[in-house]
C-alpha cells in the first residue's frame, strides 16, 4: 500500500482531545519518545523536565522497572480476567483490600474502571441506583462547581463546569446544577475573610439546595484541591461549612480524588489536608498505577453498599461493569505502585521538598504578569493578570498562559495552560528533588521573564 501524503505537517489518523485542530495541522504533533526519572526526550533529542508529571499522574517518573515487572509477570501469568458476575484475580482481591484499608475515612468497597472519568461516572450511577432502592425517585440531581473538573464522559461533562468543556456538547444535562467556585482570590468580596468567604458558599449552596427542593437533591461532588479549573485551594473552614449543609438535608458528598489521591497535597488523600470529614463516596485513578497503565476506583461506604447490594437482589443483578474493570495487569501495577510509596517513604520526601516548592512557587507572586501563586504539597498554578492592583485579566485572545507555556517548551519545561483562564498549572512527579524543583521554577521564571517583555509588562 502507498504512504498517504498529506499538505499538513501532521499525517497522522490520531485525533487529539483539547486540541484545536487547524492550527494542529499547520504545526503538527509534539512527539516524545522516551522518558527516564522526571525528564522525557522529543524526536529530535531534546530533554524536558516534565513539570505536569503527564497530565497530573506520572508520579514516580518515567523509568519505574517495578511496574513494568509487575505488569510484565501478570501478563505471563494471567492476562486477562473480569469482574462480573463476582469473577475475580487474587491480585484484584488484594488491591480492593488494601485500597480501601487507605481510604481517609472507612470504605466498605471498591469499583474498579480504567479512568477518572469512569470513576466519577459511576459515583453518579452508584447515586442514583441507591436513591432508587430508598424509594426516592426524584432525589437525583448533582451539585458541582462551577471550574470544577471531573472528566469528560457525558455525565462528567454535565460535571465539569468549565466553558470550553460544556458549550458545544450540550451540557450541563438537566439533573446537573452548579454552585460558586470557593476561589478566594478571585470572588471574594471587599474586605471579606476567608472564613467569611467560605461562609457565603455554604450558603449559596444551602440556597441552591432549597430552591431547587432538597428531595430532589442526591450528592455534593467535589476536589479537594480544584484541578485543571485553575488548581485551587479552598479557603479556611470551607469543607467544614460545606458539609454542615450537605447533612442537615441528607446529601451525600462524592470527594474527587483523581488528582490529589497518593500523597499530592502532602499527605495520603487530599480530604486529609483540606478536611473533608467522612465522605460517603471516593473517587480516585492518576497515581493509582503511576499512570503506567489506566486504572480508576469509586470507592463506597458501607451504608451506600448494603443499600446498592439489597436491590441488587431485587433486581436479580447490579446492572453496569465494564470490560476491563479490575483488569489483572491494571491492578498487578496499582498494587505495586502501593508498595513503592509505602517502602519509599514517598509522602514523607513530599513533606520534605514541598517547602521548597512552595516557596518558589510563592515568589512567583511578585512577576509582574502573576496575579496569584496558589497550591499545596506538590501542585500549584500561576495565574497571569493585565493589572495586579485590580486583577484584570488579559484579553482572551491573547492566549497569556499559551504564550508562556510555549517559551517553557524553548527552555525545557513541561506544563500546561489550563481549560479554565490564563492559568498555568505545576504539577511534578512525586519523586522530584529539590534540586529539580529549582531548575523548574528557574526555567518558569525565565519563561515569564521573556513573555512580559515581549508585552512591555
Amino acid at each position: 500500500m502507498a504512504a498517504r501524503t498529506f499538505a499538513q505537517k501532521d499525517i497522522s489518523s490520531n485525533l487529539h482531545p483539547y486540541t484545536n485542530y487547524l492550527v494542529h495541522e499547520q504545526v503538527g504533533p509534539k512527539t516524545y519518545t522516551r522518558g527516564e526519572s522526571v525528564y522525557i526526550w522529543d524526536e529530535h533529542g531534546k530533554k524536558f523536565l516534565e513539570g505536569l508529571a503527564g497530565l497530573w499522574c506520572t508520579s514516580l517518573g518515567f523509568s519505574e522497572q517495578r511496574l513494568i515487572d509487575a505488569a510484565a509477570k501478570q501478563l505471563s501469568t494471567l492476562p486477562y480476567n473480569h469482574s462480573f458476575a463476582g469473577r475475580t484475580a487474587p491480585v484484584v482481591t488484594e488491591l480492593a483490600d488494601q485500597l480501601t484499608s487507605l481510604a481517609p475515612e472507612p470504605m466498605s468497597k471498591a469499583y474498579f474502571v480504567s479512568s477518572g472519568s469512569e470513576a466519577v461516572d459511576s459515583a453518579v450511577k452508584f447515586v442514583w441506583y441507591y436513591n432508587n432502592a430508598l424509594d426516592r425517585p426524584n432525589k437525583k440531581k448533582i451539585i458541582s462547581r462551577t471550574k470544577a473538573y471531573h472528566g469528560v464522559t457525558v455525565i462528567c461533562t454535565s460535571l465539569t463546569a468549565i466553558p470550553v468543556v460544556q458549550e458545544a456538547f450540550d451540557a450541563p444535562m438537566s439533573r446537573f446544577k452548579q454552585t460558586g467556585t470557593p476561589h478566594y482570590y478571585r470572588y471574594a468580596e471587599a474586605g471579606e475573610s476567608e472564613e467569611e468567604f467560605a461562609s457565603r458558599r455554604a450558603t449559596e449552596l444551602e440556597e441552591l439546595i432549597l430552591a431547587e427542593g432538597p428531595d430532589t437533591i442526591a450528592a455534593f461532588i467535589a476536589e479537594p484541591l480544584m484541578g485543571a479549573g485553575g488548581v485551587i485551594p479552598p479557603p479556611r473552614s470551607y469543607f467544614q461549612k460545606i458539609q454542615s449543609v450537605l447533612k442537615k438535608y441528607d446529601v451525600l458528598l462524592i470527594a474527587d480524588e483523581v488528582i490529589t489521591g497518593f500523597g499530592r497535597t502532602g499527605n495520603l488523600w487530599g480530604s486529609e489536608t483540606f478536611e473533608i470529614v467522612q465522605p460517603d463516596i471516593i473517587t480516585c485513578a492518576k497515581q493509582l498505577s503511576s499512570a503506567y497503565i489506566p486504572i480508576g476506583a469509586t470507592m463506597i461506604s458501607e451504608e451506600i453498599y448494603r443499600v446498592i447490594a439489597e436491590a441488587s437482589n431485587r433486581h436479580g443483578v447490579f446492572g453496569t461493569g465494564f470490560t476491563y474493570g479490575g483488569h489483572p495487569v491494571a491492578a498487578a501495577v496499582a498494587l505495586e505502585t502501593l508498595k513503592i510509596y509505602e517502602e519509599r517513604n514517598i509522602l514523607e520526601h513530599v513533606r520534605e521538598v514541598m517547602g521548597s516548592f512552595q516557596k518558589r512557587l510563592e515568589a512567583l507572586g511578585s512577576h509582574p504578569l502573576v496575579g496569584e501563586a496558589r497550591g499545596s504539597g506538590l501542585i500549584g498554578a500561576v495565574e497571569l493578570v493585565a493589572d495586579k492592583s485590580t486583577k484584570e485579566s488579559f484579553d482572551p485572545e491573547l492566549k497569556m498562559a499559551i504564550q508562556v507555556y510555549q517559551e517553557c517548551l524553548e527552555q525545557g519545561l513541561i506544563l500546561r495552560a489550563l481549560p479554565a483562564g490564563d492559568t498555568l498549572g505545576i504539577c511534578p512527579p512525586l519523586i522530584i528533588s529539590e534540586m529539580q524543583i529549582n531548575d523548574l521554577f528557574d526555567m518558569l521564571e525565565a519563561a515569564l521573564d521573556i513573555v512580559a517583555k515581549q508585552h512591555s509588562v
